[in-house]
């Protein structure tokens, strides 16, 4: 059976709103790196856009060189800052002011109604076909709920602020500039966590572990399994990236194998050891970077900072209930 919303009509959708960015990113004059800043957005939203051709016009092993180049291209120039902020129309304060005062409350509903058809659409639009056509993509119906969610929520948001697509995606692309590379990073960092799983690093993690540690010392296991799940998350930014090679390397062949440790609470408190890596790093650049940049705080890393002593403490707490429960 065909399907009306398929996962590559969403990232068609991404990759077009993307493109619509790059071209308000060149005409904006106020902007001193709109070349390159348009660049880094033109070669992410040509993956989504592209992607697919190219693969059926250049084949699987050139397009995947090709996407990669680009890849790191987009790496090198936000390491080199050569991603910036434009300029914007603003509301002024008189404005803001009495747009808030029409609007109230009803300004919490767009972002209120993403999760809640999210949810809808994954519970009950499962195998719903009309004249036999399938709504969603069935394969990833939770991405095509959310791609749904959130058309909804901006239809919703237009109604509520009486204001125009063009203005959306103009505070689109200064919220996207705001946040800058940061905003693509979990997409970079799972793309990596495939790499790795690939790899096979969870083997090599083992042998590391062997040449250090002695196998019998488990509380020694624990620890390392625990503070290497924050760590690794940490570089990672992901604990679900994290939790694969360290699982494989270490829980399953030391804990669960040779210790003989109860895998439902040793593999749950160890996905908690990798959310204290999550409360420490810019790399979660959705939980600690995006924050501030909305906030607009002085210190992009503040919120990292004042995690810091709760996600230690968290992490220690970890270890010993690791030690203590998982263990028949």
């Amino acid at each position: 059976m065909s399907t009306l919303l398929t996962i590559n009509r969403v990232y068609y959708l991404i990759g077009i709103i993307v493109m619509i960015l790059v071209v308000m990113t060149l005409r904006d004059r106020g902007n001193p790196k709109r070349l390159t800043t348009a660049l880094f957005w033109f070669l992410f939203g040509a993956i989504f856009l592209f992607g697919d051709l190219m693969v059926d016009t250049l084949g699987k092993s050139l397009a995947y060189r090709i996407i990669g180049g680009s890849v790191i291209v987009i790496a090198l120039l936000a390491g080199f800052g050569l991603v910036g902020k434009g300029h914007y129309a603003m509301a002024t304060d008189e404005q803001r002011e009495a747009s808030a005062s029409r609007i109230k409350n009803w300004l919490f509903l767009p972002a209120l109604l993403i999760p809640v058809i999210t949810v809808i659409c994954t519970l009950f639009m499962k195998n719903v076909s009309i004249g036999g056509v399938y709504l969603l993509d069935q394969k990833q119906l939770t991405l095509a709920s959310l791609c749904v969610a959130s058309i909804a929520a901006i239809l919703t948001g237009w109604w509520i602020t009486k204001g125009s697509p063009v203005q959306a995606i103009a505070q689109s692309r200064r919220i996207v500039d705001t946040v800058g590379w940061a905003i693509i990073l979990p997409q970079m960092l799972a793309m990596l966590g495939g790499v790795f799983i690939v790899a096979n690093t969870g083997e090599s993690v083992r042998k590391v572990v062997e040449l250090f540690v002695d196998p019998e010392n488990r509380f020694m296991l624990v620890v390392i399994y625990c503070v290497g799940m924050a760590v690794f998350t940490m570089i990672m930014g992901n604990a679900f990236a994290a939790f694969p090679v360290l699982t494989a390397g270490i829980a399953m062949p030391f804990l669960v194998i040779h210790h003989n440790a109860d895998p439902a609470p040793l593999l749950a408190i160890g996905m908690y050891a990798g959310y204290c890596g999550t409360l420490m790093t810019p790399m979660a650049a959705n939980f600690n970077i995006v924050p501030a940049a909305l906030l607009e705080l002085k210190d992009k890393y503040q919120v990292i900072k004042i995690q810091i002593p709760s996600a230690l403490a968290i992490l220690l707490a970890n270890v010993f209930l690791m030690y203590f429960l998982s263990f028949r």
